[in-house]
């Protein structure tokens, strides 16, 4: 039986993905989430049409803006620089990523990634799905310096980000230009 094509749906923000299907959709069109202390970002699936077996997107930082808060999962992620630079904290360590690095994250691996060098960092991330996956938020003072650790070691993500008070906006893509 064939698989419908999905519809797309367009915002004042951008194309969001309205149904289950495939679909082709540019990066420059799509609607994107916008936060002032965690870059911006879309993820190619919506709440109407859920990716089940793992998440991908697109992440925009800037210089010493973190994608998040340093963490672990008990599933496997993937990151490729795709433009810009950026420091990985892996294990309490530092490293610096640029245009076509790659990060494999084994389960388990503490991490996060923070926008360096003079401009924007983009970076494609990938991400397992499903039951079962578990995450860990634990206290680092390198990530502190990013403010990319939680205030509190904690497996729940409202305590690890709850000094994040800003919510996200849906805004247009400013990447790629």
């Amino acid at each position: 039986m064939p698989v419908e094509e999905a519809k797309i749906e367009q915002t004042p923000e951008g194309a969001i993905v309205a149904s289950r299907g495939w679909y082709v959709l540019n990066l420059a069109d799509a609607r994107w989430n916008r936060h002032g202390k965690g870059g911006e970002w879309t993820s190619f699936e919506s709440e109407d049409a859920p990716f089940e077996q793992y998440g991908i997107g697109v992440h925009v930082l800037q210089p010493g803006q973190p994608n998040g808060r340093y963490h672990s999962e008990s599933v496997q992620e993937d990151f490729l620089v795709l433009s810009g630079e950026c420091l990985l904290l892996v294990e309490d360590e530092e490293r610096r990523l640029g245009a076509w690095d790659f990060f494999h994250c084994a389960p388990g691996t503490d991490h996060i990634l923070v926008g360096a060098g003079d401009g924007p960092c983009a970076i494609a991330m990938v991400g397992v799905r499903g039951e079962g996956k578990e995450l860990h938020y634990p206290r680092n003072e390198k990530a502190a310096r990013y403010d990319a650790s939680t205030p509190e070691e904690t497996t729940e993500p409202p305590v690890a980000y709850r000094d994040w008070t800003e919510r996200p906006t849906p805004v247009r893509a400013t990447w790629p230009v």
